[in-house]
Formats: C-alpha cells, structure tokens, sequence
C-alpha cells in the first residue's frame, strides 16, 4: 500500500533521514519509535508530502509521489496526498469553527460532498470517538484528549487509506492518553491501516503488528514488537537493558 525507499532529508546540512527504506501494508498496524530527534516525525511527515524528500521514492497504492527525489505534478501529488490522513500531537483543530464545523468543512470545500451528507457522516463520526454530546462546542471548550479524538474523527471523514498519528498522546496527561489510544485500539481492530509515532511502549508492543526502532535518522531495529522490543538497542532505549 505504501512504499519508501532510500529516502534521504536534511535541514542545513545536518542529515535528518539517512537512506531510509519503509513498507506499510493494507490493514497494518506500525509503530515508528526511537529517541525525541531520531527522524520519526520527520519521516512521517515526507511521507504526507508535508515536508519534502531529498531524495529517494515514496510510492501509494503503485503511484509514485516522488521517484529518485523528482516530486510529481502538483495535482498527481494532491490526490495521492487524500489517500493520507493526519492528526498532529498538538491537534490543530480550527479555532473558530465548532466541533461539527471542524469535520465537515473539508468534506466540502475537498471532496465536494453535500453539506447534509458530510454532516450526517461527522456526526457517526463523533459517536465512533465518544463525543457525539459536543457537535456545538469550540476547541477551547475542550479537555486535549477530546480535541485529539475530534482531531481523529476529522482525519477519518476524509476516508484515508492510510491514517498517520505523529505522537497523539505527547500533549496529554496519562488519563487523556488512555481516552486517545482507546480509539486507536479501537480502529486497529477494524483492520485500519495506520503509522503511528508514538513514545508509548506498551501501546506499541500491545497494538502494533510491526515496530519500527530509529536512532539517527536510520531505522536499526524492525519486526514483531516482541522481537524488536526483546533486541539489546531497543532494551536499552526503554530502560530494560543491563
């Protein structure tokens, strides 16, 4: 479904990305783990086009997004990029816009879907995450674990192929952490193809069927969690080693 090879990123010089190679699979669940610095959200972020490669090729679904660092048309490049669904740590939810507003607003101006749709469809949504009570409410009036399910559902009405999570909990206390990996339990068993970078060790080992460990800019560890997490780098990573 997706497929990174030899991607290459540096910001002034310093290498962020070494030579990284990468493939998800439909109904996967991998979780991308390492050290604050070591390209996971870097990565993440090449991959939803939200910051490009130097060099390398990202392929979705066969499309090439990139190929040996030469990005596509623009268009070719947005319609590939629908296929990618994001939620950010720090939820980026529009401020002036209510919760409801927040999940449609999209579907509309994108996809061009009907207004009655796109709000019937928010509205499933928002009782999938548990907060079909507060379709009126603005983002303020929110704890940070309720606007990171609205910033879940918000990435979900877009229908992705691929859901991206860059760190969801990072912001959170333990108790809203708990709320937000809830729901990504929960859509993990519906075979939804998701990456998630996260700093949450048990939830990798419990959830994902594959780990990704990152140290420097490359990966250095992948495989079963039980492997990956029973290997001497990531034990060490986690506290676990001698």
């Amino acid at each position: 479904m997706l497929n990174a090879t030899n991607l290459k990123k540096s910001f002034d010089g310093l290498g962020v990305l070494r030579d990284i190679s990468l493939q998800v699979n439909e109904g996967e669940v991998v979780a991308i783990i390492g050290k604050s610095g070591s390209g996971k959200s870097t990565l993440l972020r090449c991959l939803n086009n939200l910051e490009k490669v130097d060099g390398g090729t990202i392929e979705i679904d066969g499309q090439p997004l990139v190929k040996d660092g030469v990005y596509g048309a623009p268009k070719d490049q947005r319609t590939l990029c629908l296929k990618m669904g994001y939620v950010f740590q720090n939820f980026n939810l529009f401020p002036h816009m209510n919760v409801l507003r927040n999940l449609t607003e999209a579907q509309v101006c994108v996809l061009k879907r009907d207004k009655e749709k796109a709000a019937a469809y928010a509205r499933e949504l928002l009782q999938k995450v548990g907060l079909a009570d507060r379709e009126t409410a603005y983002p303020y009036q929110l704890s940070g674990g309720q606007q990171q399910r609205v910033a879940i559902a918000r990435a979900l009405a877009m229908d992705p192929e691929i859901l991206c999570f860059d760190e969801p909990t990072s912001a959170l206390d333990p108790l809203l952490t708990q709320e937000v990996l809830g729901v990504i339990r929960a859509l993990s068993k519906e075979k939804r193809t998701m990456i998630v970078v996260t700093h949450e060790m048990n939830f990798a080992r419990e959830v994902a069927d594959r780990v990704v460990f990152m140290e420097d800019g490359v990966i250095v560890a992948e495989g079963k969690p039980d492997e990956v997490f029973d290997s001497e780098k990531v034990k060490a990573f986690v506290g676990l080693g001698d």
